[in-house]
């Protein structure tokens, strides 16, 4: 039996490519709501296995409307995966979170329209807690692993998620300053969301590129800027991943793991059936 992953990390596919990284297996993992972006890598990394799950396919070939984030979150689930560390690239739109740095978001703003945020509908409703919606454990984790590496970053921020693919206009963009916004991505929802409605920790190491196009002494973001960043940052990330496997401690408690727990508020007789079995894995310990 495949042994659980210490935790898993969602980003690019070049991130799992560690010189040390050994027994490596990839995994094609059928869910109720389709197959995941990419088949999910295994491989033990300073001696704990760890999985890789490339958010936007093998190629790059999803954009984040695309992404099945539903697929992907529940695979992980059906490994044993209690902690994701997502990696992606942001723009800022505060002076001071210059391209190059690291941020560590404690907020989220979903602005996006198009995707399905939650596994819970049709029959068993629930409504679960995100008033954090990063997991401050694993964040604290994350944030000593950087530190080791000396990477520049920043801690806290809220990250507005917009839909994409496109670019913001710069109109967009100096609004989203006036409503207290720090980075822009497109992909942090749903994908936080739905990891604590599977009640597993969830982190964010947001690679900061480009100044969106807020920022008159700046070229606007091209994919060239993001691309060249991101490649730049590889290896920060790898460092800091690895560093994370030694910093994890899993014998500590964190509320992300029963967050569901008075969530449920569909009476127990008029729960669909189907719907329970389609997501057992989420509510067995609750509804069982």
């Amino acid at each position: 039996m495949t042994e659980t992953p210490l935790f898993a990390v969602i980003g690019g596919s070049g991130l799992y490519k560690f010189e040390d990284l050994s027994d490596i297996e990839r995994i094609d993992i059928d869910t109720p709501f389709g197959k995941p972006s990419a088949p999910v890598t295994l491989g033990k990394l300073m001696g704990k296995s760890v999985a890789f799950l490339a958010r936007h396919g093998v190629g790059h070939t999803l954009s984040p409307s695309e992404v099945p984030y539903r697929a992907n979150i529940y695979a992980l689930k059906k490994l044993g995966v209690e902690r994701i560390v997502s990696v992606s690239a942001c723009g800022s739109l505060r002076g001071i979170y210059a391209p190059g740095y690291i941020i560590i978001p404690d907020q989220i703003f979903d602005f996006t329209h198009k995707r399905e945020r939650s596994f819970f509908g049709e029959g068993l409703v629930a409504h679960v807690s995100v008033a954090d919606p990063f997991c401050k454990v694993l964040s604290d984790s994350l944030e000593e692993a950087i530190k080791a590496s000396e990477a520049k970053y920043h801690r806290g921020g809220t990250y507005i998620t917009i839909e994409g693919p496109r670019f913001s206009t710069k109109g967009e963009s100096r609004l989203y300053r006036q409503w207290g916004m720090d980075i822009i991505g497109m992909t942090a929802s749903p994908e936080a969301f739905l990891a604590r409605e599977a009640e597993m920790c969830y982190t964010t190491m947001a690679h900061v590129t480009d100044y969106d196009v807020w920022h008159v002494g700046e070229e606007p973001v091209t994919v060239d800027m993001v691309v060249k960043t991101l490649s730049r940052n590889i290896k920060i990330a790898q460092e800091t991943i690895r560093k994370m496997v030694n910093l994890i401690d899993e014998s500590v408690d964190c509320d992300c793991q029963n967050a569901m727990e008075n969530a449920i508020i569909t009476n127990r007789e008029h729960i669909n059936p189907e719907k329970q079995q389609e997501i057992e894995i989420l509510v067995e310990k609750y509804l069982d």
